[in-house]
């Protein structure tokens, strides 16, 4: 039994269990890799795809009512009664009478083949086309999906690379405000400023040390919803190799001249309700097919034993084999097939009026985009203006401070204000970020 330990101990450490296998994989993804991850790992994804799996095994479910039908039969009886019929005395020459005859033997048994073939029927012609069309509109759910996935990833990647940027600003402020301090609480000593100006940057200091923890935290958010948005498990370490440095390019391209009013063609919504609409229209055929008549052939052929003892049930046998035509024609259905014929008429217009109210609604939904990513780019060059000039203001007050011609309240506004303007780039950086991922989905860009 200690040896069987052992041997457990030393099979474990070198062959680590799939979870802890799990665990120890890291990733250092760039944003095209996270989304390539997400499109083989994200639940929603991995769904559509299993409907269009569905929606193809569907297809060829719909095809085999169409091919012949073959199913086989037996049956085994004991009558311990024997049926009785009255026949007329005439036969027995007792006219006037009725003399009860037993028909049949005790032990019956019947083994046979029936084959079923549907030759004309309309919903079933009708019911082809439009599985075929179920199933393209389930591929095209599959790329919506997918659209939506990168879209997701993209922005929650982005809120990543801005975090990190915006933590990245607060600790060089941290540090330089941190000198500040130690340089203002020298001179205080020193007697050569007032206790109040120490108070201010002390202030200063604390909340710009609460602020970037604060962003600490955030930014772990983040990558936990990056992850989420992946299809990543949350405890699985991940880094980001991309830098807003390196996509600055994304978001630095000529601004649109004007509204291409096409592009709703482009995108996946619109081709998924043409779908839609197709399929309604198949269910408008369908119904109207069912005025139809339906022609099916079978076939049909079986043995049948009889005998009065069990052991000899299986002596001799009787064929029988038979073969027809079966037609059926709808005559009356109270109304119901008519009406289904104007509730999927009614439906089909329905559509018409999506499609164009959906036309309208993207043609709008991209003049929105392309005018907030005209303007995000003029205000994130703004706010990086804004941001240089308060550096510079900032590094005046404290020259102007440390030679005695200025307050410790203008270096301690010029702080503030420098905080302010860099909070502001960010904003603007990311909403530049965002704004491009919704011009770029709203003309049909991102395409699968």
């Amino acid at each position: 039994m200690r040896y069987y330990f052992v041997f457990l101990f030393l099979l474990t450490a070198v062959f680590p269990s799939s979870a802890q296998q799990t665990d120890s994989i890291s990733f250092n993804l760039s944003l095209k890799e996270a989304i390539d991850y997400s499109q083989s790992h994200q639940n929603a994804i991995l769904n559509a795809t299993l409907d269009a799996e569905i929606a193809k095994n569907t297809v060829k479910q719909t095809i085999a009512i169409g091919l012949p039908q073959i199913s086989g039969n037996a049956n085994f009886q004991d009558f311990i009664k024997i049926p009785t019929s009255l026949l007329p005395g005439e036969i027995f020459g007792q006219p006037g009478v009725q003399i009860p005859v037993q028909f049949g033997v005790k032990y019956q048994s019947l083994v046979g083949l029936e084959l079923n073939q549907l030759i004309f029927d309309g919903s079933y012609l009708v019911g082809l086309q439009a599985a075929k069309t179920f199933k393209e509109l389930s591929n095209k759910n599959l790329r919506r999906t997918r659209i939506e996935t990168e879209v997701a990833v993209s922005k929650a990647y982005y809120s990543v690379l801005v975090s990190n940027e915006q933590l990245l600003l607060l600790e060089a402020n941290f540090s330089r405000l941190k000198k500040s301090l130690n340089d203002t609480e020298a001179l205080f000593k020193n007697g050569f400023v007032e206790k109040i100006d120490v108070d201010r940057l002390r202030v200063l200091n604390n909340n710009l040390e609460t602020e970037r923890e604060n962003v600490i935290e955030l930014l772990k958010l983040n990558v936990n919803l990056l992850k989420f948005q992946m299809g990543m498990p949350i405890q699985t370490p991940l880094k980001l190799s991309d830098s807003i440095d390196s996509l600055q390019g994304l978001v630095q391209t000529a601004l649109p001249a004007q509204i291409d009013t096409n592009a709703f063609q482009n995108r996946i919504e619109y081709s998924l309700l043409q779908t839609q609409r197709s399929v309604n229209q198949f269910d408008l055929k369908r119904y109207k097919s069912q005025f139809l008549p339906s022609l099916s052939g079978f076939a049909s052929t079986s043995q049948s034993f009889q005998a009065d003892k069990f052991p000899t049930l299986f002596n001799q046998n009787f064929p029988s084999t038979v073969v027809g035509l079966r037609l059926s024609v709808p005559i009356l259905s109270g109304g119901q097939k008519l009406y289904q014929v104007r509730i999927a008429k009614l439906v089909v217009e329905k559509t018409d009026n999506d499609l164009i109210n959906l036309k309208n609604g993207i043609n709008l939904e991209i003049a929105q985009a392309q005018t907030s990513y005209i303007n995000g780019v003029r205000s994130l060059e703004n706010q990086k203006r804004n941001m240089q000039l308060a550096t510079e203001v900032l590094r005046v007050s404290k020259i102007k401070y440390e030679q005695g011609v200025g307050s410790s309240i203008e270096v301690t506004t010029s702080e503030t204000s420098l905080k302010e303007a860099q909070n502001n780039y960010i904003t603007a950086l990311f909403d530049l970020l965002i704004n491009k991922v919704n011009l770029d989905r709203a003309s049909g860009k991102i395409t699968y």
